[in-house]
């Protein structure tokens, strides 16, 4: 058994180096695009943070195999991989962005056809990866999230600012229903001492009217008494 070329071997061993950095692989079928489509889809998923790269089937089977990844299936035909990687200003790649590209690239040319990819350690079929590129991208998720978890936190903000004054509307409420309530209670106690001494005066009034008519009639007897004893005596003058 004759040993590999040295090219070859660097291919495989440079493959290999790839899908152990990449968080994602997007495999597709380029038959028949020209030099200027492949050019064009290059820049593309630069763009987006990835490679494109086309290499020999034998060569990636056999880097996988190493690999222990079973990628035969889709390594049939001329096939070329879109490895995720960094974007030109140096952040990291997004694998959602790289899939977007290479989907809507073939859009408008069927010549590019998806076959399938590796989402970090998880095989992905045609199904997969077109999933895959319908995710909004990891930029708008985060911002998504931050908003969401930004939302809550504002709202505790505002409930905590407007807690002190509603507390001091409340607590003016409760102060104003209270006096309210003393008011009240303090008029119908001014009502009951009225009545009282109303009744009061009422009864104190009915002895001294009663002791009035007794003296009245006392006073009326007497005079009686002595115009009798008057005329009596008149008469008996007379008589005399």
């Amino acid at each position: 058994m004759e040993n590999p070329r040295p090219e070859k071997v660097a291919v495989v061993e440079e493959v290999r180096e790839k899908f152990n950095s990449s968080d994602a692989v997007v495999f597709t079928e380029y038959r028949g695009l020209t030099v200027g489509d492949l050019f064009e889809l290059r820049s593309a998923v630069r763009s987006a943070g990835g490679e494109y790269k086309i290499y020999k089937n034998t060569l990636v089977r056999r880097a996988t195999r190493e690999l222990d990844l079973d990628l035969d299936e889709v390594l049939l035909g001329p096939t070329a991989l879109a490895f995720v990687t960094e974007k030109p200003d140096g952040t990291p790649g997004d694998a959602v962005l790289v899939a977007k590209a290479i989907k809507s690239f073939a859009k408008s040319n069927p010549l590019l056809v998806l076959k399938g990819g590796r989402l970090g350690d998880q095989t992905l079929d045609l199904v997969g990866i077109n999933a895959l590129a319908d995710v909004a991208p990891r930029d708008e998720l985060l911002a998504q999230l931050a908003g969401g978890l930004a939302a809550p936190m504002t709202n505790f903000a505002r409930l905590l600012q407007a807690l002190p004054q509603n507390f001091a509307y409340a607590l003016t409420a409760l102060i104003s229903e209270r006096e309210a309530s003393e008011g009240g209670a303090d008029s119908d106690d001014t009502k009951v001492e009225e009545s009282t001494e109303a009744s009061t005066d009422t009864k104190s009034t009915e002895p001294e009217a009663a002791t009035d008519a007794v003296e009245t009639n006392d006073s009326e007897d007497a005079a009686d008494a002595v115009d009798t004893a008057e005329t009596e005596n008149s008469a008996d003058e007379e008589k005399s």
